[in-house]
């Protein structure tokens, strides 16, 4: 649980902070500039970022249902070298996925100007700067991007059905809420995340608004990983008992 909450932590860390402190920077010094390469990289990152934590939050997911519905094989399925074979199978998927969105992008031509209306370089404001028409191809890709991210909402939400199966079997009301207040909040934002990054991308023009926009991408890509910590790292007792251990000993030094 550890390790995938420590890849899991430094997905949402690096997600946070390619879109955030760019954010900020404009917004203090009142600019809205990005170079041509700052912007591919971004692109690259935040693909890169949110790709690696569907997946971990997927691999996590899986490791509960074995857990929670299979915990006399949990050794078998789920040992030291397994976890860092998903773990390393996560993070490559997410870097050859936010390759691919970021070359085929960045290799349309731009001719509508040079203004995104977005806080962050995202793909659908990149693609209404196209003049040609292979920004098509990359509609595909994001088609194929979005059947597979289903495939994984799927999977979850099976796998939230066998648990709660299983959980309600648990004769102790104590443990049954244990296991839903930390299923349940897990479930709607990852269902916020899918759902929002997905409509996001693949949105009509006709929806598009400045504001429509703006508050989609800050649901998909600020709030979970905001929220990820609080819903992982707050309810576990010993991570608890480790921040109240270290706030108390800095305040004892103060």
């Amino acid at each position: 649980m550890f390790f995938f909450l420590l890849n899991l932590a430094l997905s949402d860390l690096g997600s946070i902070c390619t879109t955030v402190p760019k954010a900020m920077h404009n917004s203090l010094w009142d600019t809205k500039n990005i170079s041509y390469t700052g912007c591919a990289a971004q692109l690259f990152l935040v693909f890169f970022f949110l790709s690696a934590e569907l997946s971990l939050l997927t691999i996590m997911c899986y490791d509960r249902y074995v857990s929670i519905c299979n915990p006399l094989h949990y050794r078998t399925l789920l040992g030291s070298r397994a976890c860092a074979h998903m773990a390393a199978a996560a993070w490559a998927s997410a870097f050859l996925n936010a390759l691919l969105h970021t070359a085929n992008t960045f290799s349309l031509p731009l001719c509508h100007g040079n203004e995104l209306g977005q806080f962050f370089c995202e793909i659908p404001q990149i693609l209404k700067l196209s003049c040609s028409t292979s920004y098509l191809r990359e509609l595909g890709l994001l088609g194929v991007s979005t059947f597979l991210v289903f495939g994984c909402f799927v999977f979850i939400v099976f796998s939230y059905v066998q648990i709660f199966r299983a959980v309600l079997r648990i004769p102790s009301e104590q443990g049954r809420h244990k296991a839903f207040s930390t299923c349940l909040p897990h479930l709607a934002v990852l269902s916020m995340f899918i759902t929002t990054g997905i409509f996001a991308q693949l949105k009509p023009r006709s929806m598009s608004s400045p504001s429509m926009d703006l508050a989609l991408s800050v649901l998909y890509s600020v709030v979970p990983p905001a929220l990820n910590p609080l819903i992982y790292c707050l309810r576990n007792q010993e991570l608890k008992a480790a921040v109240w251990r270290l706030m108390t000993g800095l305040f004892q030094e103060h």
